[in-house]
């Protein structure tokens, strides 16, 4: 591991002007969270070899997540057990019809470095982040380690994989909370790819969308119309907390050619593990680097090598670590799982191996591996002082080795 991996450092004199570059350049709008600097100084140095285990391993995974999905789309009460909201429930049968050589599928695994090897903490299967975080920083960041590069632009494999599936200089809307900031540097920077390739772009709220047809329709002001594509940054739990009027429930049958649709929910529950073995697909990656996942109803925590975590958590928001978590959010946590554990999963911690820097400081890592239908589409890393990933942690560029001569500056 430490041969395969390490981190280098932004060189003190230049690291404001990488800082103000990311800002500007990579999207990252605002570098803060609550008191915390979110721009990482250091930088992800991978050998060629450890890149592209983890492409292999993402993208297996990829296609036993797809596998998953769609036999879960023939076996629709099996849902019952993924601690989905009632509305959405209600609304899964519009997913029979579903066709992915229509569509367009974005997933990110999580990898973390442990003291037994590897392993996978989950998939951002529906609204995946760290789009322009993976593809502008390691650009910016590279032009400091001469014997390594930057590898793969995540916009550049999403325009190719829609290339084929909408018309020429098409129309495409980034679906977002337009208000935050957040996503909608998301969305701009994919939306600014997207036209220097001549396609139009619409930014829009979930409820900027009507149907015709099962076929997406614009109501923005001034650029209505038909829609040849939808890429979506907007969780399918928020866009069913819309009002009915917003007929919200499209998205579930729409044909306009989408990423990601909304099959991505079942693989965004971590229950999903509870009901793999029924679902009769082979899935031995998963399997493999997985934690050991249960149902809090049933396993219970024999000692503090056992976690919970929230279905539908994101950016690592209620995970029961206790050296990441206060007293008072453990007990919100426990009190949270004794009270509604059908939204809740309980997994056998592994033990994150945190990497040293030459100033010997300790930073746990993730890695977060995209693909794009299946293929490997570049590299997200996050980097704590604390062995959680959540919304604190720092964005950190990753670059891969030219070669075996790492002549670092």
């Amino acid at each position: 591991m430490k041969q395969s991996i390490k981190l280098g450092l932004i060189p003190d004199d230049q690291y404001s002007d990488y800082r103000y570059r990311a800002i500007f350049k990579a999207y990252k709008w605002d570098p803060q969270v609550e008191d915390h600097n979110t721009v990482a100084k250091q930088v992800i140095l991978m050998d060629r070899e450890m890149a592209g285990q983890l492409e292999t391993w993402a993208e297996q995974l990829s296609q036993e997540t797809i596998l998953m999905e769609e036999a879960l789309i023939r076996q629709l009460p099996l849902a019952k057990k993924l601690g989905l909201p009632k509305k959405i429930m209600k609304t899964l049968d519009r997913l029979s019809d579903y066709d992915r050589s229509r569509h367009v599928r974005l997933m990110r695994f999580d990898f973390h470095p442990t003291t037994t090897g590897w392993a996978v903490s989950e998939v951002n299967s529906d609204v995946p982040g760290g789009l322009a975080e993976a593809s502008v920083l390691p650009e910016i960041a590279g032009k400091y380690f001469e014997g390594y590069k930057p590898h793969k632009h995540i916009a550049s494999s999403l325009l190719e994989a829609f290339k084929p599936k909408i018309r020429e200089n098409g129309t495409i809307a980034f679906v977002h909370a337009t208000s935050y900031s957040d996503d909608r540097q998301v969305m701009q920077f994919l939306s600014d790819y997207f036209q220097t390739y001549g396609y139009r772009t619409v930014m829009a709220a979930p409820d900027h969308i009507e149907w015709d047809n099962k076929q997406a329709v614009s109501i923005v002001e001034g650029q209505e119309g038909k829609l040849d594509g939808i890429i979506r940054f907007f969780p399918l739990e928020w866009i069913s907390n819309l009002p009915p009027k917003s007929h919200w429930e499209g998205y579930y049958d729409c044909t306009t050619p989408s990423c990601n649709h909304p099959i991505a929910i079942f693989a965004q529950s971590k229950r999903l593990p509870l009901i793999w073995n029924e679902l009769g697909v082979d899935i031995p990656t998963w399997k493999t680097l997985l934690p050991v996942t249960g149902d809090p109803k049933t396993l219970k925590p024999k000692d503090d090598s056992w976690i919970y975590k929230p279905a539908l958590g994101r950016v690592g928001e209620g995970i029961s670590i206790k050296e990441a978590a206060s007293k008072e959010e453990l007990s919100k946590i426990e009190k949270a799982v004794r009270r509604h554990a059908a939204d809740w999963v309980i997994q056998q911690r592994f033990i994150s191996q945190p990497l040293t820097t030459a100033e010997l400081e300790c930073y746990h890592l993730c890695i977060g591996v995209f693909t794009v239908d299946g293929k490997s589409a570049g590299f997200y890393g996050r980097i704590s002082p604390y062995p959680r990933i959540d919304s604190r942690a720092k964005d950190i560029p990753l670059l891969v080795s030219k070669g075996e001569a790492h002549n670092e500056r």
